[in-house]
């Protein structure tokens, strides 16, 4: 009876896992499809059957040539492929961690705490109405075209996430949990940490996240109107002398490296919240 009983509990365990990876294959065939079918159509619109002209869209094949030979030549924009997304991802990083070690915490004090808030939110209100982007000729007047400006940009279109989630997410704790904590005598602190925290950890790190997309859109864009490095910056000189390849290689580069930072925080999250 006990073996029989063992394996009526492990085959449907078997099978269950037989399904999640059979579907898990399924769905990873049909995106590779998908990026396959995407990278043959724009193929056929250009080498294939020659629909768009050379000068208006380069090839993948093109793109290609192109990104293997950036990596090395630093003509015609003065730096090599390497160099310049180092240059994007120094500015985005550093003021995307600003954002994250004063905008999480900010918010998180502004729902506990109300002289906070009161203090906080006439800025606040008026920071999070401009977008990023429309710091930069002010930052530029100021602080002139260097790294302090984009800085700056980078941060100011990071910390509004990051605000508005924690603070919603505190604002979301609810009232039972708080008064069962009560209950067993916690005080202030303690419910802050060990209730409202780490219910909020969700919304928290959704605001992370949603920051992280926000930092690299804005340095980008930042680096395309003012800049002499860096991903934005090597668009800009492509689109100047008409080089489609050149203009392609950075948003390719772009959107490689913004999907791999986003699926990197996507498993820091997932650790932690399932670790809390």
């Amino acid at each position: 009876m006990g073996i029989q009983r063992t394996q009526a509990v492990i085959i449907p365990r078997m099978e269950v896992k037989k399904l999640v990876k059979k579907k898990r294959v399924r769905n990873t065939a049909i995106s590779i499809f998908t990026l396959l079918m995407i990278v043959f159509i724009w193929w056929l619109v250009t080498d294939g059957l020659h629909l768009v002209a050379s000068s208006a869209m380069a090839s993948p094949v093109k793109v290609v040539q192109t990104f293997f030979r950036k990596m090395t030549d630093k003509s015609p924009d003065g730096a090599t492929l390497l160099q310049h997304t180092l240059a994007s991802l120094k500015i985005a990083m550093v003021g995307y961690f600003l954002a994250v070690i004063i905008g999480v915490p900010l918010g998180i004090f502004m729902a506990w705490i109300k002289v906070v808030d009161l203090m906080v939110r006439p800025i606040f209100d008026l920071i999070r109405t401009i977008p990023g982007i429309a710091w930069i000729s002010l930052l530029i007047i100021v602080f002139g075209v260097g790294n302090t400006s984009r800085y700056i940009v980078v941060f100011l279109a990071a910390v509004v996430p990051c605000i508005l989630n924690s603070f919603s997410g505190i604002k979301q704790t609810k009232d039972v949990h708080l008064w069962v904590g009560q209950t067993f005598g916690a005080g202030s602190r303690q419910l802050l940490w060990s209730v409202a925290i780490p219910t909020a950890l969700p919304m928290i790190m959704t605001g992370v996240k949603v920051a992280l997309g926000a930092s690299w859109m804005t340095i980008v864009a930042a680096e395309l109107l003012a800049s002499s490095r860096g991903l934005g910056f090597m668009i800009q000189q492509g689109r100047g002398i008409y080089r489609p390849d050149i203009i392609m290689v950075g948003m390719v580069v772009i959107g490689i490296i913004g999907g791999i930072m986003a699926k990197v925080l996507d498993l820091i999250s997932k650790a932690i919240i399932k670790g809390r």
